[in-house]
């Protein structure tokens, strides 16, 4: 190459770089929004600037243009999932077609529940409300309602956290665990003992065993449903014996009354979609499931494993038939005093569990909240320790000191009515 040439390719070379220097700093500067937020909030500047929708997206997109300074905060929007649907509307029907769209109407449709529970506990949200925030109230209202009561309202941010909305993060199963864990739904701890939970941690990068993504998020499917839902009572039931035992548990539950019949808490179960109410609703989610563990497993293998996790269910239904049966026949007699105005008296109502006097009541609401959960839970997330020990073993042990409990209910009950006719 000449002399010439050679200075040719230095100064187009220059002339390219001062270009791109110019770009890259256009690029790179600063909204108005950003400029303030880096000193106020730099976290959430960091975070959405690490996320791929700050390629395309500027905080008014989400927020709105109305809040410019200090002084006018409040005329910042919060995001709902109408914002979401506006780029995402294919994730947000499937979404909104799912339970987690429905989290929030089990927690403010039950007014014994909440409206007896301090503020910060529900509306504050370092309660219940915590996780089920993410339910969609009615789009009429969020706008002033959740700013005013719910300020911290989520709904596909619970698993994209804000401000960096990333998918990578929701694929993981810890974007599951901060909710699915614990007391009534320890499901992050059953899966990440079990054998699938083993295969998966051990050797992430080749995923080889499945995450809670993989089996209740198929193909990315946002709906996220079970067959037997969250109180796992489905209608109908062929066997007679387990009809039974459920009968008695929609009843304390307050769903059928003392007859039987169906009451206005049914149509919170329905709207809330808590329980599959046909046998077509059920079989069509269970065989989703299946299809599912057929990607790894033959299909009479898995069909069994479902199967034997039903019968789990049962089996711990029997134990929580008769242990509500034993705190009935306390109210029945007098020895509970009723503090409910339920049509389905004699049966304690669950639904009412922070509010209980008596100790038999508290392990009632513990037995079915907590043991009966976990021990029908774990079965269908392949964890027998969890089943056994923190689940069947303790309903039945539970269930024999209630029996003891009362009994000496009884005894004392005999001995006051004694004292009282010769005292």
């Amino acid at each position: 190459m000449g002399r010439k040439g050679i200075i040719f390719t230095v100064s187009f070379l220059f002339i390219l770089t001062i270009i791109g220097l110019s770009m890259s700093s256009a690029l790179a500067e600063s909204s108005k929004c950003e400029t303030c937020h880096a000193k106020i909030t730099p976290g959430i500047v960091k975070d959405f600037n690490r996320g791929k929708m700050a390629d395309d997206l500027s905080c008014a997109d989400c927020h709105g243009d109305a809040h410019i300074g200090k002084d006018d905060v409040d005329k910042a929007e919060l995001p709902t999932i109408v914002t979401c649907k506006k780029c995402h509307s294919e994730k947000v029907a499937e979404y909104m077609s799912g339970k987690h769209a429905l989290g929030l109407l089990p927690v403010m449709a039950f007014p014994d529940f909440t409206h007896k529970q301090p503020k910060a506990f529900i509306a504050g949200q370092k309660g219940c409300n915590g996780c089920h925030n993410l339910g969609i109230t009615d789009e009429n209202v969020r706008g002033n309602a959740l700013r005013k009561h719910y300020k911290y309202g989520m709904d596909c941010q619970n698993c994209h956290t804000r401000h960096a909305f990333s998918k990578k993060e929701a694929l993981q199963p810890e974007a599951c665990n901060s909710c699915h864990t614990g007391f009534d739904h320890a499901q992050w701890e059953m899966w990440y003992h079990s054998k699938h939970g083993s295969a998966y941690m051990t050797d992430r990068e080749a995923h080889r065993g499945p995450t809670c993504q993989d089996c209740h998020m198929p193909e990315g499917n946002h709906r996220v449903m079970t067959a037997w839902g969250f109180l796992a009572l489905r209608l109908p039931e062929a066997d007679k014996e387990w009809m039974g035992y459920r009968v008695t548990i929609l009843q304390a539950l307050g769903i059928l009354d003392k007859d039987g019949k169906p009451t206005k808490r049914l149509d919170v179960v329905k709207a809330a979609n808590l329980a599959r109410l046909t046998k077509e609703d059920w079989q069509k989610e269970r065989d989703v499931m299946l299809k599912v563990c057929q990607e790894c497993h033959s299909a009479n293998f898995a069909k069994e494993n479902l199967q034997n996790a039903d019968l789990m269910i049962k089996a711990s239904d029997k134990i929580f038939d008769e242990a509500i049966k034993v705190v009935a026949g306390l109210y029945k007699d007098g020895i509970i005093k009723k503090r409910t105005n339920l049509a389905t008296f004699p049966y304690p109502d669950l639904l009412a569990f922070y509010e209980v006097n008596t100790h038999i009541e508290e392990l009632l609401y513990e037995m079915f909240m907590d043991y009966r959960m976990k021990s029908y839970q774990a079965a269908f997330h392949i964890m027998p320790d969890y089943t056994t020990w923190y689940g069947y073993g303790k309903m039945k042990n539970t269930l024999v000191k209630m029996k003891g409990i009362a009994k000496q209910m009884r005894m004392n009950a005999m001995a006051s009515k004694k004292q009282k006719r010769h005292g």
